[in-house]
């Protein structure tokens, strides 16, 4: 997988595009979502509803012009959910991608949450709605009880017997989805989303996460919520190649970096939950299918699930690409394009409680079906396996071990400190410093020139140091001095969550290195002596490239080294 589109030295180096606001559009009110395969047998809470574009900044971009109804497909793809407050309303993160014409890519980022409704239309409308179905079930409840009492004696005292129960049943299960505008509290889906042109997932998840907590906060932050819309749309930069970058968000301090010229391109999508996902094995399956660029249908609950293996894969491609339809997250409204007769790699949610043999899948005879949340998969018939598979998979399993993963499914083991452990390793300073330094990099100029200096300033003044200690003792703190070591100096005042979560970035991205330079160096292997299954039949260039499509220029009764062939073109 290339690092950049062939275009993007030519436009403006932007960290993010838009800022795109996904929600009910209080005016057009519940318009039900056709495309998405609705069952108006279920709890009006439980359908499809459309979601709409509310609002983005800026309206549009010269070098990247949006796409409403792509953005607000992906942002949703099941359109709007809505909620009770029985319900639970945890916000989620996902990302996805939009590949335009000329093969180039957009990334989204998505922070999904939920609001309380105040429109009263709307919790009039859903009101109503819930009153029709509740009358639509007791009617089906009462015609089915009225047949049964024309059935001989012997069974009508079976059903009388077994009435209560259907009737509880039916009761709860009418609970469960209820609504009463009256007592309860409608929410509804709304989402935060950042357009960027390159990967950084871990920068724009804590961002969108920030501006969420800015919203639902009982005290406003230091500046409105607009000006640091602005700050990320127009004043912070892409990184420069092979150098770290550091903003400010709302609350805390933002790192990311970019790989250099000569380094691995940059992937922010952690393969350690790829492979914690799929297991190794499985991983390599799936990775053998998309070499021989067969169909691949990813299938989970979660979005980013989806999104994180489809992304691994195509990551441990390099240095080839995925050249044909990669839709990582397909929208409920485009469920035809399974249908397509080309390769493809696409990820289907799942929707709860659906029986995964009433799922209807093209039959294909190259379709791998990848189930994430089984942890399973179903190959073609006649799969073959990829070079020296077991020695791969040994080769991989000790690179997880080494950062402390489980050898079977790659899941990280659950041992944990508690908050106000003082135990550390010389693995974790290393890391902690190297993370010091990485933040540190004053060259980045993310840090202002005055509190810089104020910064050195402190670090170097003795009396100044004293004089902080004597105002601890007495019971007095200096604000000024305590927000710059915290906010400067990137060290958090909650007891060290953000330093945890940055160190556990720091080992992913360590981890995502060398699971690729050991992918890189099996191909390496296994296209090393390539040309000796080329067929040299022809005496020159010229009668080579006039009569290829005639000619057999490649060897495939020889299966020692090369057994699987990608069928694209290989660019050596």
């Amino acid at each position: 997988m290339s690092g950049t589109s062939a275009g993007s030295a030519a436009v403006p180096c932007r960290f993010a595009h838009y800022f795109v606001i996904c929600g009910i559009d209080t005016e057009t009110g519940l318009e039900p979502d056709e495309l998405a395969g609705e069952n108006f047998e279920q709890s009006p809470l439980k359908r499809t509803f459309k979601s709409k574009v509310l609002a983005r900044y800026p309206e549009n971009v010269e070098w990247n012009p949006f796409d409403q109804d792509a953005v607000n497909m992906l942002c949703m793809p099941k359109g709007l959910s809505f909620r009770t407050q029985a319900d639970q309303r945890e916000p989620q993160f996902h990302s996805f991608i939009i590949t335009k014409e000329d093969g180039s890519r957009t990334y989204g980022f998505v922070h999904t949450f939920y609001e309380e409704v105040t429109s009263p239309q709307i919790c009039s409308a859903m009101q109503t709605l819930y009153q029709m179905h509740n009358a639509e079930q007791t009617n089906a409840a009462s015609s089915s009880s009225s047949s049964s009492s024309s059935m001989d004696s012997l069974a009508s005292s079976l059903d009388d017997g077994y009435s209560p129960t259907s009737s509880s049943s039916s009761s709860l299960s009418r609970a469960a989805g209820s609504y009463d505008s009256s007592r309860d509290t409608l929410y509804v889906s709304k989402a935060l989303c950042l357009i960027t042109p390159m990967p950084f997932m871990h920068a724009c998840r804590r961002f969108l996460a920030q501006m969420h907590s800015a919203v639902i906060a009982a005290t406003a932050p230091p500046l409105p919520l607009e000006s640091y819309v602005y700050n990320i749309l127009y004043e912070v930069p892409l990184p420069a190649l092979g150098r770290s970058l550091k903003f400010h968000g709302i609350y805390e301090p933002i790192v990311c970096q970019r790989p250099g010229p000569g380094e691995l391109p940059l992937a922010d999508f952690p393969l350690a939950e790829a492979f914690s996902l799929l297991g190794v094995e499985n991983l390599v399956q799936v990775f053998t299918c998309t070499l021989l660029e067969m169909q691949i249908l990813l299938y989970s609950q979660d979005y980013q699930r989806l999104m994180t293996v489809a992304e691994g894969i195509t990551t441990l491609l390099f240095p080839f690409q995925w050249q044909h339809v990669y839709v990582p997250i397909l929208p409920a409204s485009l469920l035809h394009f399974l249908d397509a007769p080309v390769p493809y790699l696409m990820g289907l949610q799942s929707k709860e409680g659906t029986d995964r043999s009433k799922l209807e899948l093209p039959q294909e005879a190259n379709l791998c079906f990848v189930d994430i949340d089984n942890h399973s998969i179903e190959l073609p018939e006649d799969f073959p396996q990829f070079p020296n598979k077991t020695e791969f998979i040994q080769e991989l399993t000790e690179v997880l071990l080494s950062f402390g993963f489980s050898a079977n499914t790659g899941a990280p083991p659950r041992t944990r400190s508690s908050p106000g452990s003082t135990s550390s390793t010389p693995g974790r300073e290393r890391k902690s410093a190297t993370l010091r330094q990485l933040e540190d990099d004053g060259r980045n100029g993310n840090l202002a020139g005055e509190e810089l200096v104020v910064l050195e300033l402190l670090q170097g003044n003795a009396t100044l140091e004293r004089l902080q200690a004597l105002t601890k003792r007495t019971g007095v703190t200096v604000a000024r001095v305590e927000a710059l070591r915290a906010g400067v100096k990137g060290q958090p005042t909650d007891g060290g969550n953000q330093i945890g979560g940055e160190e556990e970035e720091l080992r992913n991205a360590k981890l995502n290195v060398q699971l690729r330079e050991v992918f890189a160096s099996r191909f390496t292997t296994m296209f090393a002596d390539y040309e000796s299954f080329v067929i040299q039949s022809a005496p020159d260039l010229e009668s080579w490239l006039t009569n290829r499509e005639q000619m057999h220029n490649f060897d495939k009764v020889i299966k020692v080294f090369f057994p699987v062939v990608p069928q694209s073109e290989i660019c050596l």
